[in-house]
């Protein structure tokens, strides 16, 4: 029996903080897990749901690309993966008479939580323009509007079709085709705003964008950096592998602006030491580094090591160039700014240094704690060149390891959803489908935003996401979609991006990965790529939430075939009916997906190649690694303000809201806080506990307002304050973006706080 959704929005008045924890999982873990299955789909059907999950023949997570070990457990699953589940699989309901009931107004007013613990959509519903109410349309209508609005633009380019990173290899292949064939490449997606300055960074250093280990080097690493990321919330399953090197003899440093309890010990729930409370402590070195100042760090490690001889000169020699400029680059630099720029003591980077230099085997892992900064490209440079100075490229236990969040983002990628595709792909597009794409680089989604806001689209197509609130400048992304004449969004869920909508908004209800899928006739399944270019196939086992779903590979293609018809001889109807048919398309286009058919049945999946891991081998215009010559610039903070970053709460994944709690920071009922130092809240001025207004400045001399936050002493690293998004993302200026990558900085942002009550 499962609890009905809630009636009412349950604001932040009953806010409650208490002591943060300092270990992550156990018992605790256990129980949120069963009550979150309880409350969405019933202690039964969510068992039978979990034992599915990621196991062979079942379904991949829907909660984050953190790779399946080759021997998974009979429970290869963490709390936020079970939370990920309840909420997918969940037995509420959005039926029509929800959306005549609710006019978008309303709706408007409520919380992003509110709005996803209704429920499945049930069946497609379109708001004409000027409409206060979702209406139900019929699949074919809802194909041959979309159809009539791509027809009546005055070029393809006015058309944007954004992709969220749970979509599927086999959707994202169809989705990219699609689009191309229509004539644009206008596809920008999730990675934009998340990893885009991971794989600038590695592809022009290493020749490849992605990671170079895989889950086996986590075991064999002697020394392991875990920088900017926090994987007891976003990726909890990463601390079973790091507990496992952790008693193998693995040194770990944690490099975070905010101690996570997560990195500093691991209650394992499925181990009786985990249960009883024991755990095992993870960090070695807990390095609380200032937020966007890790290259600084970086630059004393890697000055020290050249200093100090601490190098592989024939892995330098063999492999890499650039070397004798980063050298004098190094020495030219002043230690004692770069040590007062990072905020740490001397002796933490000597202990740092130490562990460097005895360790032959290190890995670095990060996540959007370092690629959502102005200079984040650069940052990634120069902990590249930190792992080719010690010859830890292409060796078991060493290499870069961004771990990504979406549970496909980097399959999606793989698959061609990129705004700026390689003229090798789109060659190999034309040769195996006869039509020639369009070559001209699309709208990334930043741009996309700035030509939605200037009135340069006309029609805005989302495959999964929530954009409004998962973008940057969340009022003025709004009001750019508002401009559209049509937004259509494929979901599973209600969320805000729904709302503010286009003129007209049209809701493509689609099949949850939990959900069997009887397209054509047949159980058919798809595949994704995990964080270290693993592939495996994923086959839910629930009952589809309504008879009315589609697979989105089904909508896709229904699509295509409304929109393009027999033009290109693509055979859309074959392609939905036989997801085989394009695996091997798949197979003629993307290198390494050869036999993909064959592969991906194998039980384990299979892992893609990689030269720069594989055989030391890189893809760049010289076939060498190159090292980097990076300028440190300090963030200038003006007195009176605090350096801000977004971090996400332990009952979040992304824009989507399991709950209300995040113990491991001791917040429960509420989400508007800001954690601030001790230190800082005094000499700010205000109390603990005071309620005040975050207000972001930007170098226009405009700001923005997020109003109501709760001021929370916190240990964050000084001048610095964290606040959670999606309720922080109003505060980043879309203006405010990496350098070549063009992510959002939702990672440093200057703000001050305005009290609007005083201190009790």
């Amino acid at each position: 029996m499962t609890r009905p959704a809630p009636t009412e929005d349950q604001g932040d008045e009953r806010l409650e903080v208490d002591a943060r924890d300092t270990a992550a999982a156990g018992v605790p873990a256990v129980v949120a897990s069963l009550r979150h299955m309880h409350d969405q789909m019933g202690l039964r059907r969510g068992v039978r749901t979990l034992l599915r999950l990621n196991q062979h023949a079942g379904f991949d997570c829907p909660g984050c690309a953190w790779p399946e070990p080759h021997k998974t457990s009979r429970f290869e699953f963490c709390e936020n993966g079970a939370k990920a589940v309840a909420w997918e699989a969940t037995t509420r309901r959005v039926e029509p008479s929800f959306f005549a009931e609710h006019p978008v107004s309303e709706l408007a007013e409520r919380s992003e939580y509110w709005l996803g613990q209704q429920g499945r959509l049930t069946e497609p519903v379109y708001r004409p323009a000027g409409s206060e109410h979702y209406e139900p349309i019929t699949w074919d209508a809802a194909f041959a509007l979309v159809a009539s609005e791509l027809h009546a633009m005055a070029s393809p380019d006015r058309a944007v079709f954004y992709t969220s990173g749970r979509t599927s290899n086999e959707a994202a292949f169809v989705y990219q085709l699609f689009v191309r064939a229509f004539g644009t490449n206008n596809l920008p997606d999730c990675s934009n705003m998340c990893h885009e300055s991971s794989g600038e960074g590695l592809s022009s250093t290493i020749g490849v964008g992605k990671g170079t280990v895989t889950l086996d080097d986590i075991e064999r690493a002697d020394l392991i950096l875990v920088v900017g990321q926090n994987p007891g919330t976003n990726h909890p399953r990463m601390l079973t592998a790091l507990e496992i090197a952790k008693r193998q003899g693995t040194k770990i440093v944690a490099i975070n602006p905010l101690p996570e309890a997560g990195l500093i010990r691991f209650r394992n729930p499925q181990t009786p030491r985990g249960l009883s409370g024991v755990g095992t402590a993870l960090a070695d070195l807990y390095l609380q580094v200032r937020t966007g100042a890790d290259m600084a760090l970086f630059q004393l490690l890697n000055r020290r090591l050249v200093e100090d001889g601490a190098i592989d000169e024939d892995f330098i020699e063999h492999h890499c160039e650039g070397f004798d400029e980063l050298a004098a680059h190094l020495r030219s630099l002043d230690p004692d700014q770069l040590l007062a720029g990072c905020g740490l003591e001397r002796s933490e980077v000597e202990q740092l240094v130490a562990m460097a230099k005895a360790s032959e085997r290190t890995m670095v892992c990060w996540a959007m704690g370092l690629t959502q900064h102005k200079d984040s490209v650069a940052t990634i440079q120069e902990i590249v060149n930190f792992l080719l100075l010690r010859g830890s490229i292409g060796k078991p236990g060493a290499g870069a390891c961004p771990v990504r969040g979406h549970s496909n983002v980097q399959g999606d990628r793989t698959m061609g959803i990129w705004e700026r595709p390689t003229t090798a792909f789109l060659d190999k597009l034309q040769a195996e489908f006869g039509f020639d794409p369009p070559r001209e680089h699309g709208y990334d989604t930043v741009d996309a935003i700035r030509a939605m806001a200037a009135g340069d689209v006309d029609v805005f197509f989302s495959m999964g996401g929530n954009f409004v609130s998962a973008a940057p400048d969340t009022d003025a992304t709004a009001a750019a979609l508002a401009k559209c004449r049509l937004t259509v969004q494929v979901s599973t869920k209600l969320n805000r991006a729904h709302i503010l909508g286009g003129k007209a908004a049209l809701i493509l209800p689609c099949l949850a990965r939990t959900e069997h899928d009887f397209t054509g006739g047949h159980r058919q399944f798809i595949s994704v790529e995990d964080s270290m270019g693993m592939v495996h196939a994923s086959s839910g086992g629930n009952e589809p939430a309504s008879r009315q779903l589609r697979s989105e590979v089904a909508i896709v293609c229904g699509l295509a075939e409304a929109t393009l018809g027999e033009r290109h001889g693509i055979d859309w109807d074959g392609l939905a009916r036989d997801y085989d048919r394009i695996r091997d398309h798949v197979s003629h286009v993307v290198p390494g997906f050869e036999a993909f058919n064959a592969k991906v049945r194998e039980e384990a999946g299979f892992v893609l190649p990689n030269a720069a891991r594989d055989s030391r081998t890189f893809n760049t215009d010289s076939g060498n690694a190159v090292m980097t010559v990076n300028r440190f610039e300090p963030i200038e903070v003006p007195p009176g303000r605090l350096l801000l970053q977004t971090v996400r709460s332990h009952d979040q994944y992304n824009t989507t809201i399991y709950g209300l709690d995040d113990r491991y920071r001791g917040i429960h009922q509420g989400r508007r806080v800001v954690f601030v130092r001790p230190d800082d809240i005094t000499a700010l001025g205000l109390a603990d506990g005071q309620i005040v207004d975050l207000v972001s400045e930007w170098r226009d001399g405009s700001e923005r307002r997020a109003p109501g936050f709760r001021v929370v002493g916190y240990p964050v690293a000084a001048g610095c304050c964290a606040a959670y998004f999606p309720e922080a993302n109003v505060l980043v200026p879309l203006d405010s973006t990496a350098e070549r990558s063009n992510t959002p900085t939702s990672k440093s942002i200057v703000v001050r706080l305005e009290a609007t009550s005083s201190p009790d």
